[in-house]
């Protein structure tokens, strides 16, 4: 307990109170050892600082699977594909299990274009291709940095034709979204517009039957739900050419749903894998079927929950400031030893030895006294007398 009694406020003799002791100025002998420690001590634990928030900040990513009990939900699909057939001879469709009307899914824009891509179209295609490619081969050494930094940000999208051939358009592009339930349900392209029934729904591929059927296509976008960091769509960037005709390409879609919380985004999104097969129709040969490019997907019963766990803040800036501390020590330590060695080596003036040098060069203050002083030399008259 502090007690002070005079003319001065209690509050300036808390301020004046000091529980550090400090060394005088006097005894701090500064060197340039000294000082070039100081700064690197300076940068290194900047240096350190900024790894440890930045480590923090980056928290660990923990995936945890949990049954789905959200049956009500709605199913989004985008969808960007290019047939190589005119936009009059296809149709596509959806039919899922519950058999409801497909007008209350939405509708595919159509398109007419051209199956052959120009070079930027091509470079564009290309290199959607080569990474989702690269990214199904090595996601097992990079998937922290899909989810962290975001696989969604480098999508890359065929830009528009500048020039058209002069030709009649050969291909049709189908793009838009659908909303669907979240049911198993098959959503298919064939030859043939559709007519829609009250359970359901035909083709009218009989007309079409003399007609070549080119099923070639090219996926550009195929995805479940909104677009999320770290979540890879396997058939975007599939392109599938075929030169025969009446072509049976299927895809067996496993859709997963997927809750995303991280640090810049928290969202309810899908993601998915695939089982593909292809075989020619032909009824002569025995096999049957129907010719077209057919997408069946069905739900998981399980989805998944992805989230980060940071660390604890208390045992963070623990941490944090026993780094500063070692490091400190440990530069201090440094320190001593290179002056050690210094002075060793190269040797120093001892204390005593310099305040002696100090006293013999700094000149005498000179006295002045006009008692002592004759005006004719205007010099002291001791040192005349001497």
């Amino acid at each position: 307990m502090i007690r002070y009694r005079g003319k001065k406020k209690v509050l300036d003799k808390v301020k004046e109170f000091d529980a550090f002791s400090k060394v005088p100025e006097e005894y701090v002998d500064s060197t340039p050892v000294g000082g070039t420690f100081s700064v690197i001590t300076l940068f290194i634990v900047m240096w350190l600082v900024y790894s440890e928030v930045s480590y923090f900040l980056d928290s660990n990513l923990v995936f945890k699977f949990m049954p789905d009990t959200d049956m009500d939900e709605k199913l989004r699909i985008n969808i960007d594909i290019t047939v190589a057939m005119p936009c009059s001879n296809i149709g596509a469709d959806i039919l899922d299990s519950t058999s409801q009307s497909v007008f209350g899914f939405g509708e595919l824009q159509e398109e007419d274009t051209w199956f052959e891509l120009t070079q930027e179209q091509r470079d564009s295609f290309e290199a959607v291709k080569y990474l989702n490619s690269y990214l199904r081969e090595e996601y097992h050494s990079i998937w922290q940095l899909l989810w962290k930094k975001g696989h969604g940000s480098v999508r890359a999208t065929i830009p528009p034709r500048k020039s058209k051939p002069n030709r009649q358009p050969d291909a049709c592009r189908l793009h838009g979204v659908l909303t669907l339930n979240k049911v198993a349900g098959n959503f298919h392209i064939t030859a043939g517009k559709s007519l829609h029934l009250p359970r359901g729904h035909i083709h009218l591929n009989m007309l079409f039957d003399n007609t070549p059927q080119n099923f070639s296509h090219r996926i550009n976008r195929l995805s479940f739900g909104s677009p999320a960091n770290g979540i890879i769509y396997p058939l975007e960037g599939d392109e599938k050419i075929t030169q025969e005709e009446s072509m049976l390409y299927q895809y067996f879609v496993e859709v997963v749903p997927t809750d995303v919380d991280t640090t810049f985004e928290t969202i309810k999104t899908f993601q998915y894998s695939v089982k593909e097969l292809e075989r020619p129709i032909s009824h002569a040969r025995g096999s049957h079927g129907v010719p077209g490019i057919f997408f069946k997907y069905d739900m998981a019963a399980l989805k998944i929950h992805v989230y980060q766990e940071r660390e604890n803040l208390l045992q963070f800036m623990l941490r944090l400031f026993s780094i500063i501390g070692g490091i400190y020590v440990i530069i201090s330590f440094v320190n001593f030893v290179v002056l050690s060695i210094k002075n060793l080596f190269w040797g120093t003036p001892e204390p005593h030895v310099r305040l002696v040098e100090e006293e013999v060069t700094k000149p005498k203050p000179f006295k002045y006294n006009p008692l002592l002083m004759t005006p004719e030399l205007n010099v002291p008259v001791d040192l005349l007398k001497q």
